[in-house]
């Protein structure tokens, strides 16, 4: 049985319909949704990351665990409790959804120290491993839903900084060779999309999906850190910002492994956006 936890999420939601695809038998957990929409094969309880022993009937009887590193609520988790939970339940193999940031940003409280104590917590649990470290989510793009369907615009700073933002969708199906095939335990995967765009180039590609104009309004740093921190912790924002405005070669650089591991190039932002296109109408 496999355990995806963060399943309402953007990669949690595509894996747990992916896994019942193909025929696996699958617990899918997250904090906030009493009735989610998920396959109906697929069996759904509501359980806290932050409360490890809400945990235990999760994974009684469980063999794998996608385990997400906790988005804004990470600092608040003890990822050795969970795992412990976890390996007390028969879990013998945890893929981990971490962040590119953990090895770009090494000395940051909120992408580089708080994600490497999780990564660190699932590589010495005694259990398994393969742990995902994406870059930028195409689905970030949501930000602008409510701004492209009543005004048809879109805002972001620093217009002209490309990024290799991925499709959710790749994750879940790189999530999915891990903890389906063998082979993988012991890897680290970078994951991105297959070129850099930058905020201006998406809010085109939303534009051309939409065949309507989308008005791009670059914010400043101040303009975008104000909006930012109505639902992001000050030390995540900064890092965020950092990255959005002044990359490393190594946050620009195009990772082979989705490609690799998958036999065919990332999907493009252009059809995230065609996907995607009715929650901006």
């Amino acid at each position: 049985m496999f355990v995806v936890t963060g399943a309402t999420g953007n990669v949690g939601r595509s894996l747990v319909r992916a896994l019942a695809a193909a025929g696996a038998q699958v617990t899918a957990t997250s904090r906030g949704i009493s009735e989610p929409d998920v396959p109906e094969n697929v069996h759904y309880t509501q359980a806290d990351l932050v409360d490890p022993e809400s945990l235990r009937p999760v994974f009684d009887g469980a063999d794998a665990l996608f385990l997400q590193s906790g988005g804004a609520s990470a600092h608040l988790l003890s990822p050795r409790d969970i795992l412990d939970v976890a390996k007390a339940g028969g879990v013998g193999l945890v893929v981990l959804l971490s962040s590119q940031g953990v090895a770009t940003r090494p000395h940051s409280d909120s992408h580089g120290d708080l994600g490497r104590s999780i990564e660190d917590a699932v590589q010495e649990s005694g259990m398994e491993w393969t742990i995902l470290r994406p870059g930028g989510f195409n689905s970030n793009a949501y930000a602008w839903v409510e701004s492209v369907r009543a005004r048809r615009a879109a805002a972001a700073p620093f217009a002209d900084t490309g990024l290799p933002t991925i499709d959710p969708d790749d994750i879940a199906e790189v999530a999915t060779a891990a903890l389906r095939e063998g082979g993988h335990a012991g890897q680290i995967y970078e994951l991105t999309g297959p070129a850099l765009t930058t905020p201006r180039q998406r809010a085109e590609a939303i534009a051309d999906a939409l065949g309507e104009p989308v008005r791009f309004i670059e914010q400043t740093r101040d303009e975008a850190r104000a909006q930012m921190l109505r639902f992001m912790p000050e030390p995540v924002v900064e890092t965020t910002l950092s990255i959005l405005g002044e990359p490393t070669p190594a946050e620009q650089r195009i990772s082979p492994d989705v490609e690799r591991l998958l036999g065919r190039a990332p999907r493009t932002f252009a059809d995230w956006a065609l996907r995607h296109i009715a929650a901006f109408r």
